[in-house]
């Protein structure tokens, strides 16, 4: 199964769920990430974000940002986004139904509704606001992770 996380930049939020997510998942699952932006493309992720997920374990300081194409919503079975406004953008591009089923909001995935749902930006913050993100992020994998192990 292919997996895409998508937020604005690929630099932040979507890198560090994409780390958090492949460290729960086995072989059978590949994940990636994409920005709805291409500002950042070929960058790293933020320091930040690769500094939070070294104090965790998880390297994701290879990854380089991307944005996100019309072949990703035919190459990959799911596909996450990180708030409404990357959902809506994503949807914007999807070119049938089967293509919009994909993506859906990342933490209504994980069970998360209503005022919940969005996972926050941390580009303005700083390192705790990047901790913040991750354990959101680490706990809706978790979830995530178990319904994708459990369906396959």
């Amino acid at each position: 199964m292919k997996i895409l996380m998508v937020c604005l930049g690929n630099i932040c939020r979507s890198p560090l769920a994409e780390g958090i997510l492949a460290s729960k998942l086995n072989e059978d699952f590949t994940v990636d990430s994409a920005g709805t932006i291409s500002m950042h493309e070929g960058s790293q992720p933020d320091k930040r974000a690769i500094k939070t997920a070294q104090n965790h374990g998880i390297d994701i300081s290879q990854q380089r940002s991307r944005p996100i194409t019309k072949n990703d919503l035919q190459k990959f079975d799911k596909i996450f986004c990180m708030d409404l406004k990357n959902y809506e953008d994503v949807v914007s591009m999807a070119e049938n139904e089967d293509q919009r089923r994909k993506i859906s909001l990342f933490l209504e995935e994980a069970g998360n509704f209503g005022e919940n749902n969005e996972v926050p930006d941390p580009y303005w913050g700083d390192l705790s606001d990047f901790e913040k993100v991750y354990q959101l992020l680490d706990e809706a994998s978790e979830r995530i992770a178990k319904q994708l192990i459990y369906n396959e």
